[in-house]
C-alpha cells in the first residue's frame, strides 16, 4: 500500500476526504509578492530614497536588477510551487526606457507584465508605492500639510488605479490594489486628528473615479508604527478597518503590522461580519515587523485554521509579504509559499463536523483531546501527493532544485 493510500484511509476514519482537500487546495491562489525578489529596490530609473521604514537586511548574491531577471527568478520559483499563483506587483516595478515620476505611471509602463502574466496563465495584483521618493522623505504622503505633496501622491494613486483596472481586464481576473502608506510621526504629534482628516480626504479624493470590480478590487492596509514613525501611524488599525467598512473596499491585515502577542487568525472572523471580502498579507514578524519568511508554524496554522473554519476562503485574497536578502531570494519565495499551502491543506483535512459538535455540547474535553490526536496524522503523505500531481519537486529533490538555481545567479554583480 502507497504512503498516499494509507494516508487516505487514516483519514478517512475520521470522516475527511483527502481528494477533495487536494482539489480544494489546487484552486486557491496566493499572490506572490516581486518585492522579495530585488530586495524592495525597483526598476526606477529616477532617484529615489529609503523612506517610509522599508528595509531589506543582507547581501545575498544573485539579486535581481531588471525586470527580465525578477522574471526569470519567479518563473522558476513558480515552477517549485505546486498550483496556479498570481504575481503582486508595486508600481515601482515598472518595465520602461521612459522615466516617468510616479505621478506621470502609465499602463505602457507595466504592459510587459501583463503580457508575460497571460503566458504563465497568472492573475496580478498591484501596489501604489508611497515610499522610497524624495517626496516621502518625511514619511508623510497623504496626510502631509503641503497641499501640493499630498496632490502628488493623490494622483500617483488615481494612476495606479487606472493602471491595476486595466490590468485586471486584459488578464481577465480582477486585480487587487492595495494602498499602504508610511505616514505618521516619530515624536508625539500635537494634532493627530488634523494628520487624519487630510488622509480620509486624500483617500476619498483619490479612490473617487469609478472602476468595475470585475476589473479592480481596493483594499487599505494598517500599521502599528514603524521606523521613524514610532509614536503615531496616522493609518492605524482603527483608521482604516472604519475606512473600508464606509466606503465597502478590503481591509488589507498584514500578519507584521501589529503587536506581537496579537492573534491575527482572531481578527478574520470579527472582522469579516463588517466586511465582505478581506485581503492577506502572511509575514513572520520575528521582532515585530522583521517580515521573515513565514514557516509552517504556530501562527500560520492558525490563520490558515481560522480561514477555512470560519469559511473564509471564497471571501480573502492572499497575499505574502516578506523579504529577506540573507538567504536565497528564490529559495525563499518556494519555502513561502508552499508553507502557505501547506497550512490549509491541513486546516482542510481537520475533521471539522467533529471539532464543531464537541464545542457545541460544551465537551471541551473531547475537543482537546481531539485537536492534540489530529496532530499525530499523515499530513505530508497528503501533501507529497499534491506535489505529484502537479509534477514539482519535494524534499531532497526540492533541495536539489533550489540550490542549482542559486548557483547559476550568483555571478550576478
Amino acid at each position: 500500500m502507497s504512503n498516499y493510500q494509507s494516508a487516505v484511509d487514516t483519514f478517512a476514519q475520521w470522516g475527511v476526504n483527502t481528494e477533495a482537500a487536494i482539489e480544494k487546495l489546487r484552486s486557491i491562489p496566493i499572490s506572490v509578492h516581486c518585492w522579495q525578489g530585488d530586495d524592495v529596490v525597483g526598476f526606477e530609473t529616477k532617484s529615489g530614497s529609503s523612506g517610509g521604514g522599508i528595509q531589506a537586511t543582507g547581501n545575498h548574491p544573485g539579486r535581481a536588477r531588471t525586470p527580465d531577471e525578477l522574471r526569470s527568478d519567479l518563473e522558476f520559483s513558480y515552477s517549485m510551487i505546486p498550483g496556479k499563483h498570481r504575481l503582486n506587483l508595486h508600481a515601482m516595478y515598472l518595465d520602461s526606457n521612459e522615466a516617468p515620476d510616479r505621478d506621470e505611471l502609465e499602463y505602457k509602463h507595466f504592459e510587459s507584465w501583463v503580457g508575460w502574466a497571460k503566458t504563465l496563465g497568472i492573475g496580478l495584483d498591484f501596489n501604489p508605492t508611497f515610499f522610497a521618493h524624495a517626496k516621502a522623505d518625511d514619511n508623510l504622503t497623504l496626510s502631509h500639510p503641503d497641499e501640493g505633496i499630498r496632490d502628488f501622491w493623490i494622483e500617483h494613486g488615481k494612476r495606479t488605479r487606472e493602471i491595476a483596472a486595466k490590468m485586471g481586464n486584459e488578464i481577465g481576473s480582477a486585480c487587487v490594489n492595495n494602498i499602504w502608506v508610511p505616514d505618521g510621526y516619530k515624536d508625539n504629534p500635537v494634532d493627530r486628528m488634523a494628520a487624519r482628516a487630510r488622509l480620509e480626504n486624500s483617500l476619498d479624493a483619490m479612490l473617487a473615479p469609478t472602476h468595475e470590480k470585475s476589473q479592480l478590487l481596493d483594499a487599505v492596509e494598517s500599521k502599528l508604527f514603524g521606523i521613524g514613525v514610532e509614536a503615531c501611524t496616522v493609518g492605524s488599525h482603527e483608521f482604516y478597518l472604519g475606512y473600508a467598512i464606509r466606503n465597502k473596499i478590503l481591509l488589507c491585515l498584514d500578519m507584521g503590522h501589529f503587536h506581537p502577542t496579537e492573534n491575527i487568525a482572531d481578527k478574520l472572523s470579527a472582522v469579516s461580519l463588517s466586511l465582505d471580502e478581506l485581503l492577506l498579507h502572511v509575514s513572520r514578524p520575528m521582532r515585530w515587523d522583521s517580515d521573515h519568511v513565514i514557516l509552517l508554524n504556530d501562527d500560520i496554522m492558525a490563520m490558515a485554521q481560522e480561514l477555512v473554519s470560519a469559511e473564509l476562503l471564497g471571501r480573502t485574497y492572499i497575499g505574502l509579504d516578506f523579504f529577506d536578502a540573507t538567504i536565497s531570494r528564490t529559495a525563499a519565495w518556494v519555502i513561502g509559499t508552499r508553507n502557505m499551502q501547506k497550512a490549509l491543506l491541513r486546516a482542510m483535512l481537520q475533521p471539522l463536523d467533529r471539532l464543531r459538535l464537541a464545542e457545541d455540547q460544551l465537551d471541551f474535553t473531547k475537543r482537546l483531546m481531539m485537536t492534540e490526536e489530529l496532530k499525530d496524522l499523515p499530513y505530508g503523505a497528503v501533501w507529497s501527493e499534491f506535489c505529484n500531481r502537479m509534477d514539482v519537486p519535494e524534499g531532497l529533490a526540492l533541495i536539489s532544485s533550489l540550490d542549482s538555481y542559486q548557483a547559476s545567479v550568483a555571478g550576478r554583480g
